[in-house]
């Protein structure tokens, strides 16, 4: 869970409001082409990306967000500890093919958090 406090000087008081972001669960898979992508086209966005299921993507509202996502386990038996950690990716495509909640990695940013070997990971992921 992301946590943020904004604080505030209001005629000599300090006001705090602290405004939390829940994590949301899914899936992660990885690709390797990376363009086009619906949000970019051919322009070259590096490698820690990642494209969006339907619900998320909305129209292209998605583009450019920036989400940490963290691997929190594994989905098949083949890799039983697949996690390595979490990773920041900006949102550059759509992946038609996605479940709701599931985020289709770079490769590079997939590696980053868990063992390719494993192919699908549960995650959790907050902007």
């Amino acid at each position: 869970m992301a946590v943020k406090i904004h604080t505030l000087l209001l005629l000599g008081l300090v006001v705090s409001f602290i405004s939390v972001a829940s994590a949301i669960s899914g899936t992660a898979t990885y690709y390797t082409v990376y363009t086009p992508s619906a949000c970019y086209g051919y322009q070259d966005q590096g490698v820690m990306i990642a494209a969006a299921n339907n619900a998320l993507y909305n129209n292209g509202a998605a583009c450019g967000k920036m989400y940490r996502v963290t691997c929190t386990g594994a989905t098949n038996q083949g890799v039983p500890k697949p996690c390595r950690g979490s990773v920041t990716v900006k949102i550059v495509d759509r992946c038609p093919g996605c479940a709701a909640n599931q985020l289709d990695l770079s490769q590079q940013a997939f590696s980053a958090i868990a063992d390719p070997a494993a192919g699908k990971i549960t995650i959790d992921y907050v902007q």
